[in-house]
């Protein structure tokens, strides 16, 4: 993983904590699977929080680090995905994450505290 990536990991759990998104994780997924490292999911409390979120993500790593990412989802805003290669964050409603249940399906990888991906510790 590069240090750019890194960064991007670091902007985008600073950003969902900042604005209080609901219930953030953050998934290691380091040699599980060949196209991501890290997952980070969390939800929004409402439509306009989840398009909020994914924006001021969006914003804010680009600012950081140049990275833009690919963007997928939005209709009705349920999920929300940004691709930034080494890092998938997952932006849900709460209703379209509890159907789809990402971090339950990736229960048996490592978790990681946001707060060490804040501090550098990841």
């Amino acid at each position: 993983m590069s240090d750019r990536s890194l960064e991007a990991l670091a902007a985008v759990v600073g950003v969902l904590a900042e604005r209080k998104a609901e219930e953030l994780v953050v998934i290691d997924l380091r040699g599980r699977i060949p196209f991501a490292d890290f997952f980070v999911i969390c939800h929004g409390t409402s439509e306009r929080q989840v398009r909020s979120l994914a924006e001021a993500v969006e914003g804010e790593v680009r600012e950081r680090t140049g990275l833009r990412p690919r963007r997928e989802g939005e209709l009705g805003a349920e999920w929300v995905l940004l691709d930034y290669g080494d890092v998938l964050v997952h932006v849900f409603s709460e209703a379209g994450r509890e159907y789809y249940r990402l971090d339950r399906l990736w229960g048996d990888a490592p978790h990681v505290d946001p707060a060490s991906v804040l501090s550098g510790d990841v």
